[in-house]
């Protein structure tokens, strides 16, 4: 059993659907369990619906109209039969979302964010699950949440891996019994309650994983629009190179600086089972693309990373004492309470400096709770450059025209916290 992920860009639109199901028949003989993302940047609107849901806004039905006569668009294009029953099941899948904006919000972001922005896998799978039975290829739908069992962390669910495994085992291998491919969402799990989760952003490829775990999957590919994973972003970069072949740590290190190939949680569930990892374009499916595995080489080439839209925390004791241990605890502590994950973190005798991805919702908070105890200064809207395997000619490259805030530098790698002159 092979499992294939394939993201938002894959499918946002009719004609990415069909190029998926000519993905799959080159795999005919074999039974594939597909992971689906939502499609396009469904899961941006979505989110616009939640803010302006939980803050109450005016324009929460109007952004949803955007996201229906956007899925719409593509149903009318994949299916010539308007009496289709997969017309009624998106329909009805744009009733729940319209119920639960009706009612007022609970007073918890993350769990609203979970019930709505989810939907976006759902409406996808049943888009592509509906496609692929009308050309003829035997699939089944599996709502992900009856299998991904987490806890009540929203919008980062942590896995019952025995939970999961066991139920993954129970459902799976005998839909492949009657069906040669099954389609599920990425992302989304539920908790004990059936409440649903998320597993962060990007957690498609995560999905991927877990799963591929539980069921000793032969391998996982995920399907990208690029050709593999690159040493460097092509929106950043010209003249970029495709990597033929990492190890799982470099692939680690990569995705946990932010490398948007792959989500930083993927690879230790494969890592753990020896199972490969291939990242190979659904454009050009006979390039050879990428493969993770137990090899041994380190990257052949330095290889950069690039975040925007960060923040540099500067924190100081008011009494301008030193920096110590249980000051590092009680920062720390707030860091984990707000779930603001830290990108980069250097400190002084007196500052302890972090720099982390700009969240309107959480930062404020957090700044909020360390102005209590100490003192603050941030600064916004900067860039984040990381580089493995650097030499002096790297650092130089990305830091053209660019004023250097904050340096952190290892045996294998910087980082570079930077804004423009």
């Amino acid at each position: 059993m092979k499992i294939f992920k394939f993201g938002g860009a894959s499918v946002k639109d009719a004609e990415g659907v069909k190029n998926l199901a000519k993905v799959l028949s080159r795999y005919s003989d074999e039974k594939i369990l597909v992971v689906v993302s939502a499609m396009g940047k469904t899961t941006n609107a979505l989110e616009r619906v939640v803010k302006s849901y939980f803050f109450k806004s005016d324009d929460t039905f109007s952004i949803l109209q955007e996201v229906k006569n956007y899925h719409y668009e593509i149903l009318n294009k994949l299916f010539a039969d308007k009496n289709h029953p997969v017309f009624d099941e998106i329909n009805n899948t744009f009733v729940e979302i319209e119920w639960a904006i009706e009612d007022a919000p609970t007073g918890n972001f993350d769990y609203e964010y979970d019930q709505i922005v989810s939907m976006g896998e759902i409406l996808s799978t049943k888009i592509v699950a509906a496609y692929l039975s009308e050309i003829g290829v035997q699939t089944s739908l599996l709502d992900a949440r009856d299998v991904i069992k987490t806890d009540n962390t929203y919008r980062e669910g942590k896995i019952n891996w025995e939970q999961t495994e066991k139920l993954a085992n129970k459902l799976i291998p005998e839909s492949f019994t009657k069906y040669q491919v099954i389609i599920t969402q990425g992302f989304i799990g539920s908790t004990s309650e059936n409440f649903t989760t998320t597993l962060g952003r990007e957690g498609s490829d995560y999905t991927a994983a877990i799963l591929a775990w539980c069921l000793n999957a032969q391998d996982v590919t995920i399907w990208k629009d690029v050709a593999g994973v690159m040493n460097a972003d092509p929106k950043w970069f010209d003249n970029t190179i495709v990597i033929d072949q990492i190890s799982y740590n470099d692939a680690i290190e990569l995705a946990y600086y932010g490398a948007s190939v792959i989500h930083p949680k993927t690879i230790q569930p494969l890592q753990n089972k020896k199972i490969k990892l291939f990242v190979k374009s659904f454009i050009n499916p006979d390039l050879k693309g990428t493969e993770i595995s137990d090899w041994q080489n380190p990257l052949p080439i330095p290889s950069f990373i690039f975040k925007v839209n960060q923040v540099l925390i500067s924190i100081m004791p008011k009494d301008f004492s030193f920096i110590a241990e249980e000051n590092l605890k009680d920062i720390f502590e707030l860091f984990s309470l707000h779930r603001v994950k830290i990108n980069v973190m250097q400190n002084t005798a007196i500052s302890f400096s972090v720099c982390v991805d700009d969240d309107e919702i959480r930062i404020p908070k957090l700044i909020c709770d360390l102005q209590k105890s100490f003192k603050v200064l941030y600064n916004k809207n900067l860039e984040l450059a990381t580089i493995r395997h650097y030499n002096q000619e790297t650092i130089e490259r990305v830091s053209i025209d660019k004023e250097i805030l904050l340096e952190l530098k290892s045996r294998n790698t910087v980082q570079l916290v930077m804004k423009n002159k």
